[in-house]
């Protein structure tokens, strides 16, 4: 069988219990977990829970009702791409193997099937299935790893979304920090999208990419005339946002000139027009972002204190993509549907030496980078399965952004082996999964590791 880093899943129906009690001979407890459902209309409830590798259907399961087994191997074939399905059948059933084979079956045998038979056909269909592919028939998942746009179930993105849901219910001030990419903009429109003002226009100002000469019109507007080259009036972000919110991004690009006039305006809620003769009053809500540190450019004199205050008044945190445990295979499966919608390809599995890549990999440039290696791998795969020369550079390199081990010379390998645990376990986290994928052992085996030297 092939190595895995965590027991198999495979589902068998089979009212009889023969194949089942076959499958658990066959498979030791610590390399398979083999469910039993004798009923075949039961079958997608378990699917809406958890994955399974490999589908072990008899034709004792259809004997009931054939259309309604037939259907349910095609939605999942459809629907679980990962899944392997295999079809034994008895030898005056044999009309069912066609129709089973159309609807997506892997592979089917009749009955009946000895041990070693069982087990070799098994072995086979896990050796050809994708190492990587969604199952879209779970519930709680799309429950519990998706907040509005953003995707991601760890801890510290739940928390995130606990913080978005209490800002939403407010109509202060916001202030996002994180890194580039880690996806304050969405976290913005989450707010807008949440609160009562959902009803109303919600106009990003993206401040860095702006000429400095430029900054104070965009936001604020200017009447025709007011400067050369000011061949009409135009409308600033926070007017066009009026009844709505609008978000501020790059907050700590902007000079201390227009600090000011923002200044004004949160704390009168006017604005006045460049060349305008009066002022316009605005209901407007502020949600401000920075990857810098502001308390920091407020230390150095680079921001004003008084303006800070004012959008500080309640904070978010985006926390960097090599801080998420357990979120990188979410995104991975979010940005391979979403690419394949958007050039009508159909991957669905990636490589396993491209998944220990993605995994590895630090993520310095966070959601924003994995999402452009997603987009650009599956333009450049012309398969059904992403692999390692479809990554950029830096990501085919054996070290891949991998943190690095060193010991003297004469150190014992019980102490390399307790090292090498201790700093892959903290490279991922504690995420014990990810770290037997790393170090190519099983759940098992780490456990046992982390039991010996006490970690």
């Amino acid at each position: 069988m092939p190595s895995q880093s965590e027991p198999i899943n495979i589902l068998c129906v089979d009212p009889l219990r023969n194949i089942f009690r076959q499958l658990k001979e066959a498979f030791p407890a610590d390399g398979a977990r083999i469910v039993l459902e004798p009923f075949v209309g039961r079958v997608l409830e378990h699917f809406e829970q958890e994955t399974f590798e490999v589908l072990v259907l008899s034709s004792a399961a259809l004997s009931s009702n054939h259309g309604v087994g037939i259907e349910l191997l095609e939605v999942v074939s459809d629907k679980c791409p990962g899944t392997q399905i295999l079809f034994l059948i008895n030898p005056r059933e044999i009309k069912l193997a066609a129709s089973a084979l159309k609807a997506g079956t892997y592979h089917y045998s009749k009955l009946p099937i000895s041990d070693e038979e069982l087990k070799l056909l098994v072995e086979s269909a896990l050796e050809k299935r994708p190492q990587y592919a969604p199952n879209l028939l779970l519930k709680h998942d799309k429950k519990s790893t998706t907040f509005e746009s953003m995707v991601g179930g760890s801890t510290v993105m739940r928390e995130v979304y606990r913080q978005i849901r209490q800002a939403a219910a407010t109509d202060i001030p916001v202030l996002l920090s994180g890194e580039t990419g880690t996806g304050k903009d969405l976290a913005a429109r989450a707010i807008h999208q949440l609160s009562s003002r959902n009803g109303g226009p919600y106009v990003p100002a993206h401040l860095g990419a702006l000429p400095e000469d430029l900054v104070a019109s965009e936001l604020f507007g200017h009447e025709k005339g007011a400067f050369t080259g000011a061949l009409e009036r135009r409308l600033g972000c926070f007017e066009l946002a009026h009844k709505g919110t609008v978000f501020l991004d790059e907050i700590s690009t902007i000079d201390e000139k227009i600090q000011i006039s923002l200044l004004r305006l949160l704390e009168d809620r006017k604005l006045h027009r460049i060349g305008a003769t009066k002022s316009l009053k605005v209901d407007v809500r502020v949600i401000a972002a920075s990857n810098e540190d502001l308390e920091e450019a407020v230390s150095r004199r680079g921001f004003r204190e008084d303006l800070f205050f004012r959008l500080d008044v309640l904070h978010v945190h985006m926390p960097a993509l090599k801080q998420r445990d357990g979120d990188v295979p979410l995104l991975i499966d979010h940005f391979l549907k979403q690419f394949n919608k958007a050039y009508d390809k159909a991957v669905v599995g990636i490589s396993p030496e491209c998944v220990s890549r993605l995994h590895s990999y630090d993520w310095p440039g966070n959601v924003r980078e994995l999402k452009n290696v997603i987009n650009r791998a599956v333009v450049m795969c012309s398969g059904d399965v992403l692999l390692p020369e479809h990554l950029p550079r830096r990501l085919r390199s054996p070290q891949g952004g991998r943190a690095m081990v060193s010991l003297p010379v004469g150190s014992t390998l019980e102490a390399m082996e307790k090292e090498m645990l201790l700093r892959t376990l903290d490279f991922t986290g504690g995420n014990r999964r990810r770290a037997a994928e790393i170090l190519g052992i099983s759940r098992r085996t780490l456990y046992n590791k982390i039991d010996r030297y006490d970690l």
